[in-house]
């Protein structure tokens, strides 16, 4: 019986914050969609306020973790760092 190969926990982990984050985002555009109809009272509109907030942060700072990730792909070892617009081979002579 073949060993199947198992997913890297990282790449789990990669696409399960994916996942959080589009959740998270779809459901802060319906709280918003909801408060934006003005049908809610009081109690409810501030509930959903505070969830939509809560929703933001989370949202902001998974955005500002994978912006961090990208520019340490984008580093190079010794320092200087990757421009994706320009073409290594068409500068060298």
């Amino acid at each position: 019986m073949a060993k199947q190969e198992q997913p890297s926990p990282e790449g789990n982990e990669e696409t399960a914050i994916a996942a959080h984050f589009d959740d998270s985002l779809a459901e802060l555009e319906t709280l918003v969609a909801d408060l934006e109809q003005g049908d809610l009272n009081l109690e409810d509109s501030l509930a959903r306020f505070e969830r939509g907030v809560m929703l933001a942060r989370q949202c902001r700072e998974q955005l500002t973790a994978a912006e961090q990730k990208v520019q340490q792909l984008l580093a190079r070892e010794d320092g200087e760092e990757l421009n994706p617009h320009t073409n290594d081979s068409a500068t060298e002579s």
